[in-house]
């Protein structure tokens, strides 16, 4: 098709199930449009024998994407967009973000129903630091695990024995109907998920204005604006994946309520605050809860002077 719009996506369960969701709504909103999947396997999917902290973060995801947008091989990136840095590479932009899914992190277990249920010593598998500094918070006791693959090898990981409970995110189980895995939700406030955790954001080069106009359509400006103080508070403390940051943003009848956190993985420290903003001013929201985290500290755990 001369005109089809080609989507870049990774070739997991979850990102083809994202992508496919993404055709699905442009094939509504713009019936005469063909779309197209471009299924590619990036770094960070192929190694998975190390903590995602340990090689470069969430950003080995996108790279070989983004260079497929470069050479016009794609035209769109879809992405969770808890997984895109704050900042993105020169040329490229968000043209759309998603309704939001379910924000919260997941208890999964074959044997226990909740965290507290856990036996002393239990063996717990997340690769999140910000997972396990929560973890180490509530439960010092845990042994924690790293657990990497997708979620059906981390499911299968799990039902080998190899831990008694792991933590995922609730989106990804539902969208991949594993719903009926989740034996509890671990909730904001008193557990943060991460930025953006539960929305889909469609990345395009910087300045086209065709495919720009196509993407408007599938925007959800609240889900944008809870996600955009969420990241800017996240990129005000310069946050990344070797650090635990967790932020949480709702809509109440005032604007917006942010909660945030900074963690340390090792001790199981955590430094909290939150603030009300303005609808239009998610930014400034987002930032003035990353300066309260500053005053009380937070730059210690963030390796930042001062």
């Amino acid at each position: 098709m001369k005109h089809a719009l080609r989507i870049a996506t990774r070739k997991s369960a979850l990102a083809l199930w994202q992508a496919e969701h993404v055709a699905a709504l442009l094939r509504a909103a713009h019936p005469q449009l063909g779309v197209e999947l471009v299924p590619m396997t990036t770094r960070g999917d192929r190694i998975v024998d190390r903590p995602l902290a340990d090689i470069g973060g969430k950003g080995l995801f996108l790279k070989e994407l983004e260079v497929a947008m470069h050479e016009h091989r794609a035209d769109v990136a879809v992405h969770s967009f808890k997984d895109v840095p704050m900042l993105l590479e020169p040329g490229f932009a968000i043209g759309a973000v998603l309704e939001r899914a379910d924000a919260a992190d997941a208890f999964v277990s074959n044997a226990f129903v909740r965290l507290d249920d856990l036996p002393q010593g239990a063996r717990v598998g997340t690769s999140s630091l910000r997972r396990q500094a929560q973890l180490r918070a509530q439960r010092p006791d845990l042994h924690l695990l790293d657990l990497r693959g997708n979620v059906n090898t981390r499911l299968a990981k799990l039902d080998n024995g190899d831990y008694d409970a792991i933590v995922l995110a609730c989106a990804g189980l539902e969208r991949l109907a594993f719903a009926a895995r989740i034996r509890s939700r671990l909730d904001p406030p008193h557990w943060l998920p991460a930025a953006a955790q539960g929305a889909i954001a469609i990345e395009h080069r910087d300045g086209d204005a065709r495919i720009a106009e196509l993407l408007a359509p599938l925007h959800d400006e609240a889900t944008a604006r809870s996600v955009g103080a969420e990241r800017a508070m996240t990129r005000h403390l310069q946050g990344s994946c070797q650090v635990p940051i967790a932020a949480f943003c709702i809509e109440t009848e005032i604007g917006l309520h942010l909660s945030g956190l900074v963690g340390d993985a090792a001790t199981g420290r955590l430094i909290r605050a939150e603030d009300d903003g303005q609808l239009e001013a998610p930014d400034a929201l987002g930032e003035r809860v990353a300066r309260a985290l500053l005053e009380q500290g937070a730059g210690e755990l963030l390796g930042r002077p001062g």
